[in-house]
């Protein structure tokens, strides 16, 4: 499947329900597309199987209306369920050599980092690329590690995959990120929990372009 889509990493869009203020998942989803997210992880800590299967049903039908590829976030029964296009994994969740067999070879596979070390098992296990955070504070996650802007730089220099930068990144900082080398900005509230979330990703998006 990644073979079938060109995947670009810039701004990539982590789901959180919970600072949606009630707004509908799937409206939100589609308005950060249209703003210029490039890619869409459903996180879903919190829900059921059951409802995990559903939203995921409803999220992919906004994503590949605008052949945007679909990531799930540690639930390999849910990607390989509704044919997502890949799945992401923390380091306590399921051994990314083991999904990547599971998942097969076609199949995108990410892997959260913080240290050079996790990185480079990650590029070793086939991820096809890593999250590296908490670059900066975030109210998004509670089970953050710290990673600075030296240990970012030193991992990019370090593999050969892409490189895409978590935590607490918005408009003020995301500059400081692509400066290093980063690949991609992955944000939560910086665009979700705006009023007008195609907007937010608007702004984000000609940040990482390089504009003012």
């Amino acid at each position: 499947m990644k073979n079938k889509i060109d995947v670009n990493y810039s701004l990539y869009l982590v789901t959180d329900r919970g600072i949606l203020n009630g707004r509908d998942l799937k409206e939100a989803v589609e308005e950060a597309i249209l703003g210029g997210v490039t890619l869409v992880q459903l996180r879903e800590k919190a829900a059921s199987t059951l409802e995990f299967y559903n939203t995921a049903l409803r999220v992919k039908a906004v994503t590949d209306k605008y052949n945007i590829p679909l990531i799930i976030n540690d639930r390999l029964d849910i990607a390989l369920a509704v044919d997502a296009a890949g799945l992401h994994v923390g380091q306590d969740d399921m051994p990314a050599h083991i999904a990547r067999k599971i998942l097969g070879p076609d199949r995108i596979l990410g892997v959260s980092t913080a240290n050079l070390k996790e990185a480079l098992k990650a590029q070793e296990d086939g991820a096809d690329y890593i999250g590296v955070g908490a670059m900066f504070p975030t109210i998004s996650k509670s089970d953050t590690r710290d990673v600075t802007l030296d240990e970012l730089k030193r991992i990019k220099e370090s593999i050969k995959i892409p490189v895409v930068a978590i935590g607490g990144i918005n408009q003020n900082n995301v500059k400081q990120i692509i400066e290093l080398g980063a690949d991609g900005a992955a944000v939560i509230s910086a665009i979700l929990g705006r009023k007008d979330i195609k907007q937010a990703a608007l702004e984000l998006k000609k940040k990482l372009n390089g504009d003012s």
